[in-house]
């Protein structure tokens, strides 16, 4: 899909491709790729947290060039240096890195009352920030307080766009993710995180459509390519 010249194209579980019109392509948590999302070599990719469905070492190979940049917290770094030739951005919560076309903001991401995700580890998601639209992939965790202060994006004549987890388990459940989108006051929100074989099925982000809708907040499923 297509908004304000920036392109969002889903490769399954948590990964997108994204670009803005100016020939640079955007991978996060690249997994079990298609021959087809595997051929558009990706000048950046942003890693969420090291687990092996969100950095998995053989679809980041697939993308890479020998320019492109990976992003992610210090735990993926001893992954990531496996690989020859490497460029790499080593970010925390709270930073913020100008790639001149579009911003990337880290955020926090965690699980509140579980343990596969818990704050003590420094995982994150991501904002990314273009001129007229800023996408928010929030990485693998439930609503968390510092979400809150995000929900002021969708009002400054920029569109915003939630890539949210719905599989319940590991993180948010269709319902809680719903909430977070209205929280969010997004433009458009976009479930994540099933149909992968890890866990969540497309049922999960079909009940989350649907509650988003009784919620007045406009969800859509992307097809993987």
């Amino acid at each position: 899909m297509e908004i304000n010249n920036v392109k969002i194209e889903y490769t399954g579980h948590d990964g997108f491709l994204i670009s803005n019109g100016d020939g640079k392509i955007i991978a996060v948590d690249p997994f079990n790729l298609s021959e087809s999302a595997a051929a558009k070599k990706a000048d950046f990719i942003f890693i969420t947290h090291s687990h092996y469905d969100h950095c998995s070492i053989k679809d980041i190979e697939k993308l890479m060039k020998e320019s492109t940049v990976i992003v992610m917290p210090a735990d993926v770094q001893s992954k990531i240096t496996k690989l020859d030739k490497v460029h790499m951005e080593v970010v925390e919560a709270g930073d913020e890195i100008d790639f001149e076309k579009f911003k990337v903001e880290a955020v926090p991401a965690y699980n509140v009352g579980k343990e596969f995700h818990t704050e003590a580890d420094g995982w994150i998601g991501y904002l990314f920030k273009f001129d007229k639209v800023i996408i928010y992939h929030t990485g693998d965790t439930d609503k968390i307080p510092e979400m809150q202060r995000l929900s002021g994006y969708g009002k400054h004549g920029q569109e915003f766009v939630a890539l949210l987890p719905v599989s319940g388990t590991y993180v948010m459940n269709p319902d809680e993710a719903a909430e977070v989108a209205k929280m969010l006051n997004v433009d458009l929100a976009i479930p994540m995180h099933y149909g992968a074989g890890v866990v969540g099925t497309v049922d999960d982000a079909k009940k989350f459509v649907e509650a988003c809708k009784q919620m007045e907040v406009y969800a859509q499923i992307l097809e993987k390519i």
